[in-house]
């Protein structure tokens, strides 16, 4: 499985990224918003620190708009993965995108009827929303299931990049159930590590050491 970071804040991403944790980043304008910094700006820097895909978001509604916008974001890096929404226009202009050999994530995903347009259209990523469907009681987790067992039954070769995760248990369950990618906060990666099993035996251990009076260092 493939960890992308859900953000656009460079010092997170350098962190994860300097011990191998980073295989790419994803970007919205929520997330350039809380950045406070140019979206050509960051990006490129970002680009420049990552060697796998950055999505970078078009912010335009209709399809022409889109390309224009999306042409302009993948001039900033060789590994840009142009952004766009999963609508009727947003597929129009992944298929232009996808035809001049652009990678493109195709977000707001929240049923597997979308994603099949996606990887028809010849998206990269399809982001499907996990988080977003748990808040209105929906089961996001089933909709990775769907998708997977749909894409495997005719071999497209779309990306699954779960997307909207919200806790550890939803990468662990996107892993199972076989996503290709995850995207999440540094801080919901990072909380991978923790068990409270691991810091009560670590304790015990620091305990006994601390009786055997010895010293490594």
């Amino acid at each position: 499985m493939k960890f992308f970071v859900d953000t656009a804040d460079t010092a997170a991403i350098r962190e994860l990224n300097d011990l191998g944790m980073v295989d790419g980043v994803t970007t919205n304008p929520s997330l350039i918003l809380k950045s406070g910094r140019d979206i050509l700006e960051v990006t490129k820097e970002i680009c420049e620190m990552v060697s796998g895909p950055v999505s970078a978001e078009v912010v335009a509604t209709e399809a022409k708009d889109m390309i224009e916008e999306g042409l302009k974001l993948a001039k900033i890096a060789p590994n840009i993965a142009i952004k766009v929404p999963l609508t009727w226009d947003g597929l129009t202009a992944c298929k232009a995108f996808a035809s001049e050999g652009h990678m493109v994530n195709v977000t707001l995903c929240f049923s597997a009827a979308q994603a099949i347009l996606a990887a028809k259209a010849g998206a990269t990523f399809i982001s499907p929303f996990i988080g977003r469907l748990d808040d209105i009681n929906l089961d996001g987790m089933q909709l990775i299931e769907d998708i997977r067992t749909i894409y495997d039954n005719y071999d497209f070769s779309t990306q699954i990049l779960a997307a909207s995760i919200r806790s550890v248990n939803h990468i662990t369950d996107a892993a199972r159930i076989g996503a290709d990618v995850i995207t999440a906060p540094p801080a919901v990666i990072k909380a991978m590590a923790n068990h409270p099993l691991t810091d009560k035996g670590l304790a015990q251990f620091l305990k006994d050491w601390d009786a055997t009076g010895q010293k490594i260092i």
